[in-house]
């Protein structure tokens, strides 16, 4: 196989070699890459890619060891986890933008290089500040790599074979998600390595994807845009706006109660620069969210879809692993292997089912499909309680990991093959963008419903049992700190707490497929084309709705 390009130049008419002759025919823009040749540049894509999501999960288990080595506050443990995650989200769809200006293979080595600066920096913080502070550089890394990978498959692959390789994606994705938190839990048990290691140990793989990507990986410098001035201003507004909300949510009825100075300051400060930075993109040359490509139907309701997906990924990891450790009273590390089926299930259908819509050169079936499974296996796990048989949870995450193979990189291909390559680096990175976004939200609007309703069937329960009270730490309903804790209640109230935790996940999944449902309606409400055989190589859109 190889991929076709649509910038061939024609040979020029003449003799031959000499001084009347024309000119050799220019390099194409785009260039023609053999099977081998895309392997060899997924290598390096896929490597990073991996590396990063395993960086994204391995604190999640060594989260505690860390947080008491370092003397840390229950306010810091949440923005360890925080400032990443608002530095990735917040500039990917920056890091998308700048794709389409310049070189992308330059930005991605940047990327990776910021990456592996806050990696190091990280693994020899001296106190929980300076990790917090060392935390939001290694996101801006992966924040770079998580965008600039869906950016250049699409600028080295059409999108009809783009399906295939893709899929490779979401199968990386998949692995890293169980691989992160078991290595994780075995980097902190073991006494000559340390917590410190869960960030240096990604350094190796990160430097050898750059080197890979270095010499396997040929873009050209210029990509068609005849002005290149970025939006800095555009690029600070939504930054700003996303980091507001996004602290709102995380710290809202925790840190401050929701009628309070601070609830108002964030959420009109999310209004106001949500505004401005509408203002300033619908003016600006080069746009970093373009206003025409949210106009477009077909990525505004890939968007809409996208929030279910990223609710299955983030969610399900989250809240499973809660169940398991909290509610079944499994270690860290044998929960990190249950959640292997829903992860296989991702793995699967993102394999098959892309290589599916590479061979049938349609998109649409498979992923209206996909969100019918999601929506069936959110709908299963709803069911779960406190005495589920546990191979009965591992096919319910089966059923959902199908679901969210079959759409997630779809979406994503959708969106791609619905504009130029010149914009597929900031359409990529908005499907990504909004997929992560509305997965934080969902994450933590679900866990605000989660810990109410865990804390009320708690008060319950205790109750009934003479009101005994509860050693905790951190809080009526905090995981952590009871995961802590249970061994010290007398069997009757930890029995009461685990009860608790295991009949309310339910509740979670049920709100989950009910999203699910929304998701579906958008994608049936898509317009189904084909897959283009070539690259789309026509001049940018940035004006057209």
């Amino acid at each position: 196989m190889s991929t076709k390009s649509t910038t061939q130049t024609p040979p020029a008419p003449g003799p031959g070699p000499g001084p009347g002759s024309a000119p050799a025919p220019a390099e194409p823009d785009y260039p023609e890459y053999s099977h081998r040749q895309i392997m060899r540049i997924l290598s390096g894509l896929l490597l990073a890619m991996f590396v990063s999501n395993v960086a994204g999960t391995v604190v999640a288990n060594a989260l505690p060891t860390i947080t008491a080595m370092l003397g840390s506050t229950q306010q810091q443990y949440t923005w360890i986890v925080t400032a990443t995650l608002l530095a990735s989200t917040a500039s990917t769809p920056i890091w998308g933008k700048l794709s389409d200006l310049f070189n992308k293979k330059n930005l991605f080595l940047l990327g990776l290089a910021i990456f592996v600066l806050g990696s190091l920096l990280s693994g020899a913080s001296p106190s929980t500040l300076y990790l917090i502070a060392f935390r939001a550089v290694q996101g801006l890394g992966l924040g770079a790599m998580m965008s600039l990978t869906q950016s250049i498959i699409g600028s080295v692959i059409p999108p009809l074979e783009r399906g295939r390789y893709m899929a490779y994606t979401g199968a990386v994705i998949a692995i890293a998600t169980v691989v992160g938190p078991l290595v994780g839990g075995f980097l902190v048990d073991v006494p000559w390595l340390g917590w410190r290691w869960c960030f240096w140990s990604a350094v190796p793989f990160a430097v050898a994807a750059g080197v890979v990507l270095q010499l396997q990986l040929k873009i050209p410098k210029s990509t068609g845009r005849a002005n290149t001035k970025v939006d800095w201003l555009g690029a600070g507004l939504v930054t700003l706006s996303v980091c507001s909300l996004l602290i709102w949510i995380s710290f809202a009825d925790h840190s401050f109660a929701y009628g309070s100075w601070q609830t108002a300051a964030l959420l009109g400060g999310f209004a106001v620069t949500t505004v401005l930075f509408i203002w300033v993109e619908s003016r600006a040359v080069n746009p970093i969210i373009p206003l025409w490509l949210i106009r477009k139907p077909t990525t505004a309701l890939a968007v809409i879809a996208s929030i279910a997906v990223g609710i299955g990924m983030f969610g399900a990891s989250v809240f499973l692993g809660q169940y398991y450790q909290v509610a079944r009273g499994y270690s860290p590390t044998a929960a990190g292997l249950m959640m292997i089926p829903m992860m296989i299930g991702v793995l699967l259908s993102s394999v098959f089912i892309g290589r599916w819509v590479s061979r049938v050169g349609v998109w649409k079936p498979f992923v209206v499909a996909g969100s019918v499974i999601l929506m069936a296996g959110f709908g299963l796990m709803a069911t779960m309680r406190f005495g589920t048989p546990l191979w009965l949870i591992a096919i319910y995450g089966l059923v959902a990991g199908l679901g969210v193979g079959m759409t997630m990189q779809n979406l994503v291909l959708a969106v791609q093959n619905s504009v130029s390559v010149h914009d597929v680096g900031a359409a990529s990175a908005v499907v990504t963008f909004f997929r992560s976004l509305g997965g934080t939200l969902g994450i933590q609007v679900l866990g605000s419903i989660f810990a109410t309703h865990v804390s009320g069937l708690m008060k319950e329960r205790i109750a009934a049992l003479g009101g005994a009270k509860l050693p905790l730490t951190g809080g009526g309903a905090d995981p952590d700190s009871m995961s802590l804790d249970l061994s010290q209640l007398p069997p009757p109230v930890a029995d009461a707490v685990r009860s608790s935790y295991g009949d309310s996940v339910g509740q979670l999944f049920l709100i989950a497929a009910v999203v699910s449902v929304v998701s579906l309606l958008a994608v049936i409400f898509m317009k189904g084309t084909r897959l283009a055989a070539q690259l789309n190589t026509s001049a940018s859109a940035d004006s057209k709705a």
